[in-house]
């Protein structure tokens, strides 16, 4: 469940921007054939609905649709009594209640059109009972995965987009800036309230007690010893993005020879050659409904590098002076060949 405040700005992302995204989604379906949209949100897959609608789930789950024709609509599973508080941070022609969102959302798409064409994007992730209920509630539509369709149109960042990275990003900063104390809970206690209190959605905070020994971050549970190095990561959501930001506790030097090496790997993505001294290293960003789907890495199988002009999150380790030292930061990728951005420093005075 989300703890931060989920509310819209209207000069943040105005209905302009969302407009515009919904057209060019409904262009893309005609070009299908598809009379309607349908996309699944709950708290850890909200991103293709936030990205439509502005609509981010507390908790529980719901179904956007988007006809061809008439305004998209939201069917959740969240009682009436948040009806009005959907619609102040949505931009949705409707808000509709029921327990068996997957049941009433193909019955008000076959009133239109009982036979209609009906696109799900991330089918795969669409909970089983819900696919049920859509085929029980509208057995003539015709139900086709529409998830590659979605994640081109997905995948490059508008505007608007950017900006609220750009935020997110300053938010991750300040709050690990933030991060001291005498012990590792009061440092995460500490730099969580200053993402609060700057407007983050919700923050994550992990931790590398000792560089020593381990790199890998964690999730802290009860007090851990601190090591002369250490360090945390933030994954920090505002608007509805979500972006990731390391911050190393080590010598100056150190970090910023590290720094330098990360960002001139980053500057050649989606190509991975500027990892090849990395002991390890991943590239994160969302495709469809995951904010932070790991998209290409050393430890990953199968790739889907990220597109021209996407946003991403990069982590990554490396040895610098006889230490593996964790570096990340998200970045924009450029869109006519130029080099990646990072959109924070990862060096911190």
């Amino acid at each position: 469940m989300r703890r931060g405040l989920i509310a819209r700005s209207a000069v943040e992302l105005p209905d302009a921007v969302l407009d515009a995204r919904i057209a060019r989604v409904r262009a893309a379906m005609r070009d299908a054939g598809l009379d309607a949209l349908v996309i699944y949100t709950n708290n850890t897959r909200p991103a293709g609905v936030s990205w439509l609608v502005g609509f981010v789930p507390y908790w529980s789950e719901a179904l956007l649709v988007v006809p061809c024709d008439g305004a998209p609509y939201l069917v959740a599973a969240l009682t009436f009594r948040v009806k009005t508080w959907i619609e102040r941070v949505s931009r949705l022609g409707e808000v509709l209640h029921n327990p068996r969102v997957g049941l009433k959302a193909a019955q008000q798409i076959a009133a239109t059109q009982k036979n209609a064409a009906v696109g799900i994007v991330d089918f795969d992730g669409l909970p089983v009972g819900i696919a049920d209920d859509l085929r029980e509630a509208g057995p003539g539509l015709t139900l086709t995965d529409a998830s590659a369709m979605f994640a081109k149109l997905r995948g490059k960042a508008d505007p608007a987009e950017v900006a609220l990275a750009t935020r997110a990003a300053a938010i991750a900063h300040q709050a690990l800036a933030e991060a001291r104390g005498d012990t590792l809970n009061v440092k995460i206690a500490a730099a969580e309230q200053r993402a609060r209190l700057l407007g983050a959605e919700e923050i994550y905070l992990a931790a590398a007690p000792d560089l020593s020994r381990d790199a890998r971050f964690l999730r802290v549970e009860g007090e851990r010893v601190l090591g002369k190095t250490f360090a945390l990561r933030a994954s920090v959501a505002y608007k509805g993005v979500w972006v990731r930001l390391v911050r190393a506790f080590c010598d100056a030097e150190i970090a910023r020879q590290a720094a330098a090496q990360f960002a001139q790997a980053a500057a050649q993505l989606p190509s991975d050659r500027g990892f090849a001294d990395f002991a390890s290293w991943l590239v994160e960003g969302c495709r469809v409904a995951q904010p932070l789907e790991s998209l290409m890495g050393s430890r990953l199988d199968c790739a889907n590098p990220p597109l021209p002009g996407a946003l991403v999150a990069v982590q990554g380790t490396l040895a610098v002076g006889g230490l593996t030292l964790p570096v990340g930061a998200p970045a924009l990728l450029g869109s006519h060949a130029e080099a990646a951005a990072l959109l924070a420093d990862p060096l911190f005075d």
